[in-house]
């Protein structure tokens, strides 16, 4: 069931988060979370960006699991549709839909096209996270839905929500519903409950530091040698490390 969200952001602070890729807002959170950072928050298994072109996407997770391939569940629950896009209505956006195709690893239909994606755009959901297919990729694009999922599909087949607001799971990756999710080309992260508030400062603070430091080092290389180089580099590198351990008593990425 969906989780009371106390830490939820304001509409600023979730423009602010998509001036970032994902892997920005993964060196932030690696700074704060209680977790492991090598293992936890993110897609373990490949998963494609199908709309790259409009950059990442935010918004807190609703759920729902489904199976194509499987016609019994239209005759379980011929309202499931309806049901389901009240339970999409209810929560407050901006929102996107973390989607488990419990048909996977065979690929039936999709439970995304032009019409869902429209009716899901209207009830505040900016994209999905699908673990099944998609297709109308055009119109998809065109409702400014944007989407990550395993592969594109030609038809529907059987597609019908079996059950929702629960516990998914997405590219190897559990996500509960009302979790902040930041999503691009390169993957997503489904931010643990309880560290969203920080985010955004770890963020904003790890790419400020990287600027001032490493990637700064690495392009004044006009007219040095190697030798020179390297030990800028070496240099830039211990003030990255310190300048993240005074913050957040962590070492950062170099």
């Amino acid at each position: 069931m969906q989780k009371a969200n106390t830490a939820r952001l304001s509409h600023g602070e979730l423009l602010q988060f998509k001036r970032w890729n994902t892997p920005t807002i993964y060196n932030g959170w690696e700074q704060i979370t209680a977790g492991n950072s090598a293992r936890d928050a993110f897609n373990l298994e490949e998963c494609r960006d199908f709309m790259p072109q409009m950059g990442p996407m935010v918004g807190y997770a609703i759920t729902v699991v489904t199976q194509p391939g499987n016609p019994v569940h239209r005759d379980a629950n011929p309202n499931g549709w309806s049901e389901y896009r009240r339970y999409v209505a209810s929560v407050p956006g901006p929102k996107i839909v973390v989607v488990q195709d419990l048909d996977k690893p065979d690929m039936f239909g999709a439970f995304w096209g032009e019409v869902n994606s429209n009716i899901h755009r209207a009830l505040g959901c900016v994209g999905t996270i699908t673990d099944g297919g998609i297709r109308d990729l055009d119109e998809m694009n065109n409702a400014g839905f944007k989407a990550l999922a395993r592969r594109l599909c030609v038809g529907h087949a059987c597609s019908h929500p079996v059950r929702w607001n629960c516990a998914v799971e997405a590219f190897g990756r559990r996500v509960e519903p009302g979790q902040l999710i930041h999503a691009d080309k390169h993957g997503f992260l489904a931010v643990p409950f309880g560290e969203e508030k920080k985010l955004l400062e770890a963020a904003r603070f790890m790419d400020t530091n990287e600027c001032e430091t490493l990637i700064s080092a690495a392009r004044d290389s006009a007219g040095k040698t190697p030798k020179e180089i390297l030990a800028a580099f070496d240099k830039a590198a211990v003030r990255f490390g310190k300048n993240a351990r005074v913050k957040f008593q962590r070492r950062g990425e170099w």
